[in-house]
């Protein structure tokens, strides 16, 4: 009894909410791309710029204006794979990947630069800190999970209803997945294909920015390579998970970071299992999720992936 009290404590479940955060900024921002019709499976290497300069920014700015730096990071690398998908016309897997290869390498390059004796880590930077709200932290239960977190955190799942409502009860939302349905006659209603596309992945790239620096500069207090430890592609499963639909991807967001939450806490309660299992358990999940309860049943917008020219 004590075992499982350790294990679903309350404080499973708000790490749960921090954990999930950034998995839920890489979802949304997949679903924004994806419904416009451009594949981006780049956004790891967006969340890890985003990482990177807003470590930079807090670095010599502050937290805050490192966490508006890092956005804009992200948003540049969004804006990157809009032209070479949408104005250029390439392969979107392969300029997804070529993201990537620069979210890791870029930072890289420059972190020895910015701090000489540095290779592949930053030093410690000012973080976002904590915020208690007066009244929810002192209701029992629910002022334990959610009376004190990151300020981020309230901010993220105030963005799901918001991203929701802007792709399913706007215009513009319309016609972002009337270009990811059927370019061409969206096309022929005077709906322009490129730039409803380069506005959806551009704002992918702001909220998968957004998801690294919370990671550098909320969560943890500095950048490594290799921070993000896959949380792009968990959140680019969520989103399939929850069928392209932002509040589908914040169940399975949750999903997925309570999974991680759960080995962590498994681990301290000195659960008899090899860590290395433990560690494995929320990839594991996403497998599952993908391949054994999906199948064939997630088909996703029908331009997905597909350059379009006009004429």
């Amino acid at each position: 009894m004590e075992l499982f009290i350790k294990l679903f404590s309350l404080a499973v479940f708000a790490s749960t909410l921090r954990i999930a955060t950034p998995l839920i900024l890489a979802a949304l921002g997949g679903c924004m791309s994806e419904r416009s019709g451009v594949l981006n499976i780049g956004l790891e290497g967006m969340m890890l710029m985003g990482a990177f300069f807003a470590v930079v920014g807090s670095h010599f700015w502050g937290p805050w204006p490192g966490l508006f730096i890092g956005i804009l990071a992200g948003g540049v690398m969004g804006l990157l794979h809009a032209f070479m998908s949408v104005t250029v016309g390439a392969n979107q897997v392969i300029s997804s990947t070529a993201i990537n290869i620069l979210g890791v390498g870029i930072p890289n390059i420059l972190i020895p630069v910015i701090w000489p004796g540095h290779f592949g880590i930053s030093p410690t930077v000012p973080v976002i800190r904590d915020v208690t709200l007066p009244i929810i932290s002192s209701i029992p239960v629910i002022g334990k999970i959610i009376g004190r977190q990151n300020p981020l955190v309230y901010v993220v799942f105030l963005l799901v209803p918001v991203i929701h409502f802007l792709l399913f009860r706007t215009k513009l939302g319309l016609r972002i997945r009337s270009v990811g349905e059927h370019p061409r006659a969206a096309d022929t209603l005077g709906i322009n294909v490129y730039k409803m596309r380069y506005i959806a992945v551009t704002m992918s790239g702001l909220l998968a920015g957004l998801g690294g620096a919370f990671l550098s500069i909320c969560y943890q207090s500095q950048f490594s390579s290799a921070m993000t430890a896959g949380r792009g592609f968990i959140g680019l499963a969520a989103m399939i998970f929850g069928r392209w639909s932002p509040k589908g991807a914040l169940l399975a967001c949750l999903l997925f970071g309570f999974a991680d939450a759960f080995q962590a806490s498994a681990q301290a309660a000195g659960v008899p299992i090899p860590p290395e299992i433990m560690l494995a358990f929320p990839y594991v999940l996403t497998l599952i999720a993908l391949v054994g309860l999906l199948g064939k049943t997630a088909i996703g917008p029908a331009a997905t992936g597909k350059a379009y020219r006009k004429g």
